[in-house]
């Protein structure tokens, strides 16, 4: 096929590309910074403007639609102009340019409501119950991608659950930063079991969204997307950290504590001129304080899907990538 993917500077979307690339399909990218990406035709410009999104639409088979603003505060503008409008502006450009097949990249937490969950599968996505900015304008759009589903364009939601792997700027390097800075903490005991997602799993399983599009259980559904692996947070926090070589967290915020103090960074950073991401928000005392793992039978029959890297080999590529990035330094 010939494949758009949005957002191919980022991990997971340059690993999306690469896959695609490497299997032999036709790969055009377009973001707004380079993805530097062998193979693919590059097309640089923001996916909420018509004129960029038109021609890098034309003559497609099919959509991954990645690019999003991803962050834990920020105003609700910026969110709903990038994640609710840059995918209003991919679907219609995908319907006029008669695509027929669009992967919507979503996460889990457009369906969090600040409880846990456990082995739960991808329940309805909910805008005014989502945890957040960001959750809730996903949550959005998600509804508007699976909303555009049709007998002349099958559009599928893909939710993968905390992406991690080599290059991983959003959790590994802020954790790694974190410790090594000594001001790196667990909220609550640790204990909670969530679910993660090694990189090349979630790419694989956006793939084999993309492939399965067409099938009437999977067109116009949303799958969450996990190893399938859950650990508690405090291993998890502390295998990151010896893959880098960074001391493990010795400080413990009570939950309570977390949940009041990241409301007041959070009003803060809506009135501040702030561009680094707060230490504590709600949602993400909440992420790390409850239970967050998945049920993925469904997801791994629809798809014909199944990760392929366990945690253990993760974190053993973590390592060496942290190694590797030590000697050439």
């Amino acid at each position: 096929m010939k494949v758009l993917v949005t957002g191919a500077s980022g991990m997971l979307g340059r690993a999306v590309a690469t896959a695609l690339i490497l299997r032999g399909d036709n790969v055009r990218v377009l973001q707004r910074r380079s993805a530097a990406l062998p193979g693919a035709d590059e097309r640089r410009g923001d996916i909420t403007d018509p004129d960029a999104v038109r021609p890098a639409v034309s003559g497609v088979d099919a959509v991954i639609h990645l690019a999003a603003k991803v962050s834990m505060a920020g105003p609700w503008s910026q969110f709903a102009r990038a994640n609710i409008g840059g995918t209003a502006a991919m679907l219609d450009a995908a319907r006029a340019a008669g695509v027929t097949r669009f992967v919507q990249v979503s996460s889990p937490s457009v369906a969090h409501h600040g409880a846990g969950l456990v082995g739960v599968g991808a329940d309805q996505a909910d805008p005014r119950g989502a945890r957040g900015n960001y959750a809730r304008s996903k949550a959005a759009a998600e509804l508007l991608a699976l909303a555009a589903d049709s007998p002349d364009l099958a559009v599928v939601a893909v939710r993968p659950h905390l992406v991690w792997g080599p290059g991983d700027t959003q959790l590994v390097a802020r954790i790694v930063a974190r410790a090594r800075s000594g001001r790196l903490a667990l909220v609550g005991r640790g204990t909670a079991l969530i679910d993660t997602t090694y990189v090349d799993n979630a790419a694989d399983a956006i793939v084999a969204a993309l492939d399965r599009a067409p099938d009437d259980i999977v067109h116009g559904q949303a799958f969450v997307v996990s190893n399938g692996e859950p650990r508690m947070v405090a291993e998890l926090i502390d295998r990151i950290c010896a893959a880098a070589g960074a001391p493990s967290p010795r400080l413990r915020v009570p939950v309570v504590a977390a949940k009041t103090g990241g409301a007041v960074l959070e009003r803060l950073w809506s009135v501040l001129p702030r561009t680094e991401e707060p230490p504590m928000t709600r949602f993400l005392a909440e992420q790390l304080s409850t239970a967050h793992w998945f049920d993925q039978r469904r997801t791994r029959e629809a798809l014909c899907w199944s990760p392929q890297v366990t945690l253990r080999e993760g974190f053993a590529r973590l390592a060496a990538a942290h190694r590797h990035d030590a000697g050439t330094s």
